[in-house]
């Protein structure tokens, strides 16, 4: 180990009291693009530690969080421009280890941030300071909120006009962003639809106040929708895509809105999609007034401070359940070490986790922190 020291900014860089941090660290990075993740992907055991720059904050990550278009972005679908090598993992939970000169302003070394941006999936990542979230404590249940909670949160805000007694369907309701869709619905007085892919998930739904949840595997979603909600659902929040897609617009209202948040069941095909019956959508949603939006959180991020600073405030009131899946009903255990990620992904992929997909990163790192 030795210090991260950059003289230019002399003393006034950072001073580790005694703390050091070694010279390369493991990450992960894509090396090929494809939407299979472990082609695409690559553990780099000796990648050099990034140095801050003036701004800047070197975070030594604790926990990161794994999303469904983790594959989208190894497969090289959101910027067709950018070539491998490039470092992956949205979202990151750990402390600040080290810091430029305008960046020690508002934050210190020891002080728990979480952020979003790329390159999550290492040892440690360098984050601009204003990008930054400060923390009370490093908590796996922060990290829920970043991606998935300010999904939910914005898009249901901005194109959900929720009102009480709306019916809302929330589809794979009970992963990562979906709890938060449930809860949010249900803090808005609407009666909340939610599908699911067992009864165990079927319980944790009930528990943050489902109204209504349908296991697919055991229930046919298009009958119990037809059957329970002939006039339809004012509300959709997808993320599932294809053949769900189709229903869920099937079981739109008069001037039902459906939210496009992802579309999962097409993210590991070729060209990540899966068919849905297009051709017929002019005409339904003329039938219905009905609207169909998309929404991608990046194109909200204005809006992204404050949203994250109401769930944390209705986290910290005991509103709000952040559940986090470790993957400890998985065949091999906990997903620990960035070696795991690579499960966590499987995992996610076979529709196992209740909650948030979390990695823990121990560190074993000789420190006084």
């Amino acid at each position: 180990s030795r210090p991260i020291l950059d003289m230019s900014y002399s003393r006034h860089f950072l001073d580790f009291q005694g703390s050091s941090i070694p010279s390369s660290m493991k990450k992960l990075v894509v090396t090929k693009l494809s939407q299979n993740f472990r082609e695409a992907v690559t553990l780099q055991q000796d990648s050099p530690v990034p140095l801050p720059g003036d701004g800047d904050l070197l975070v030594r990550n604790r926990f990161v969080g794994i999303n469904a278009s983790d594959i989208n972005y190894s497969a090289g679908r959101y910027d067709a421009s950018v070539k491998p090598p490039f470092d992956i993992g949205f979202e990151g939970v750990g402390d600040v280890v080290a810091l430029g000169l305008s960046a020690s302003a508002d934050y210190t070394v020891g002080q728990a941030v979480a952020y979003v941006k790329a390159g999550s999936f290492a040892e440690y990542t360098v984050v601009p300071a204003r990008q930054a979230v400060p923390l009370p404590s490093v908590k796996p249940e922060f990290l829920t909120l970043m991606v998935s909670g300010a999904t939910a949160y914005l898009s249901l805000k901005e194109l959900g006009d929720l009102s009480e007694g709306k019916k809302v369907l929330v589809t794979a309701a009970a992963g990562g962003t979906g709890q938060f869709a449930v809860q949010l619905a249900k803090k808005a007085k609407c009666h909340v639809i939610g599908t699911c892919s067992s009864d165990e998930k079927g319980g944790f739904l009930k528990s943050i106040g489902c109204d209504r949840t349908i296991n697919y595997k055991t229930e046919k979603v298009e009958s119990v929708l037809r059957k329970d909600y002939p006039e339809g659902v004012d509300v959709v929040y997808e993320s599932v895509g294809g053949k769900m897609f189709d229903l869920a617009l099937d079981a739109l209202a008069i001037k039902g809105r459906l939210i496009v948040i992802g579309f999962i069941a097409g993210y590991q095909n070729p060209t990540g999609l899966q068919p849905i019956k297009a051709e017929v959508l002019p005409a339904k949603l003329l039938k219905k007034s009905a609207s169909v939006r998309g929404f991608f959180l990046n194109h909200y991020l204005s809006d992204y401070k404050m949203a994250l600073q109401h769930l944390l405030k209705m986290y910290e009131r005991g509103d709000l359940v952040c559940e986090v899946d470790f993957g400890d009903m998985s065949p091999e255990g906990k997903f620990t070490g960035l070696e795991s990620v690579f499960r966590a992904v499987d995992y996610m992929y076979m529709g196992k986790n209740i909650g948030k997909i979390v990695v823990e990163l121990p560190h074993s790192v000789n420190s006084k922190l």
